[in-house]
């Protein structure tokens, strides 16, 4: 079953996620932004399999320059990779 994190698992899950790259870091940061009331452990499971890769090989996958493939593609790797890779909506899209 999913749970919403508690503030200590959130907190852990941050940390982390810290990253040596800022590129890295400004694409987490809105992730969280966005996300970080309704992170469940289905999240942090695929955020935590996403953060053991190498900074270029998470950046090119937050660029799209690849999808994950092997072990990595699983299903909640391809959602929290979604999330991160969102855009905000444009101010023509954004309802007020």
């Amino acid at each position: 079953m999913d749970t919403v994190l508690d503030p200590t698992d959130l907190s852990r899950l941050k940390w982390r996620c810290r990253r040596g790259m800022l590129e890295n870091d400004l694409f987490i940061e809105r992730f969280f932004l966005r996300h970080e009331s309704t992170l469940c452990t289905r999240h942090a499971t695929g955020l935590e399999l996403l953060m053991d890769l190498a900074d270029n090989d998470l950046l090119d996958l937050l660029l799209a320059r690849r999808d994950p493939d092997g072990a990595l593609a699983t299903p909640e790797v391809l959602e929290v990779l979604g999330m991160l890779r969102a855009r905000d909506p444009s101010p023509a899209q954004r309802v007020n």
